[in-house]
């Protein structure tokens, strides 16, 4: 009888640890899907940030908060259900320019008066093409939705970016699929769209920057994570260095990081969020160009 209740105890006690097991696998499955980003998005007032967090909202998909000061909109996405390219897109329809995607004219000429700020990249012209079956998803077919690519190494510098944040948070889950974004962000670019020198520069970097991204994007180990972000912050300052970006980037240095060699990294904002060390030494370091 004895033997029979340590049994029924050892399966109960097998059991449980086999619940708390699986919770805690379907809780990080659940983690590896939501995807955080920061992206400045412009606007001006109240009235912005309502329609910014309106447009970029679906219930159990995504949703931002976009803070008038610093421009900038926390956006919160399931992976695999949207991107963040497909979210700044309709941010950009309704009326917002931002990292990715200018406004049509038409739509911003709908925003209130409070609304209307200041427009410092003009849109770009789109030369038509000839398109075939194999051209879907070009330049053209993004004109016709309204909405023109502001600069096509966008998309690989916001992505960028939510690594360097996620990695702020010391999060390795978050800079995972992070990365797995800027992977994909990297293979979209179309060269034929680049400027000379940036086409020049690109050819030279882009195999280190995938990479250094698909590294980061095959381990949730952050440290591990930071190594690799050290030389993909290097390889990304060449490339922004040759893309005269629309909006100032920040180069940034830790001079504690890689056991006092020191380390780079790009921002979107002046302040120090240092990732590699985050709320450890979140402040460390100093910005040494301002790239604009």
């Amino acid at each position: 009888m004895k033997s029979i209740k340590i049994l029924m105890a050892a399966l109960l006690l097998s059991s449980l640890l086999s619940s708390v097991t699986l919770k805690a696998e379907i809780k990080e499955v659940f983690a590896q899907e939501v995807s955080t980003q920061n992206v400045k998005i412009s606007g001006s007032c109240s009235l912005c940030k309502e329609g910014i967090e309106t447009a970029a909202f679906e219930k159990n998909v995504s949703k931002a908060s976009w803070d008038k000061d610093t421009k900038i909109a926390v956006i919160t996405f399931n992976t695999t259900k949207t991107s963040i390219d497909a979210i700044l897109k309709k941010i950009a329809l309704a009326g917002y320019d931002n990292d990715s995607y200018l406004a049509p004219d038409d739509a911003y000429a709908k925003l209130a008066d409070c609304c209307k700020y200041e427009r410092t990249v003009k849109k770009l012209a789109v030369i038509e093409k000839p398109t075939s079956d194999h051209q879907h998803g070009s330049i053209t077919d993004t004109k016709k939705e309204g909405v023109v690519m502001a600069d096509p190494l966008k998309p690989v510098l916001v992505a960028y970016y939510a690594v360097k944040d996620a990695l702020i948070n010391s999060d390795g889950n978050a800079a995972s699929a992070s990365a797995s974004q800027l992977v994909k962000a990297i293979k979209a670019v179309k060269m034929n769209e680049l400027a000379a020198e940036q086409h020049k520069v690109w050819m030279q970097v882009m195999k280190d920057l995938d990479f250094n991204a698909d590294h980061i994007a095959q381990t949730k180990d952050v440290e591990h994570q930071r190594d690799h972000f050290s030389t993909l912050s290097d390889t990304m300052y060449k490339l922004i260095k040759s893309a005269k970006p629309s909006e100032p980037v920040y180069y940034q240095h830790c001079p504690m990081a890689k056991e006092g060699k020191g380390a780079n990294w790009l921002s979107q904002i002046p302040a120090i969020k240092n990732p590699y060390y985050g709320a450890q030494m979140l402040n460390c370091g100093k910005t040494t160009e301002t790239i604009k």
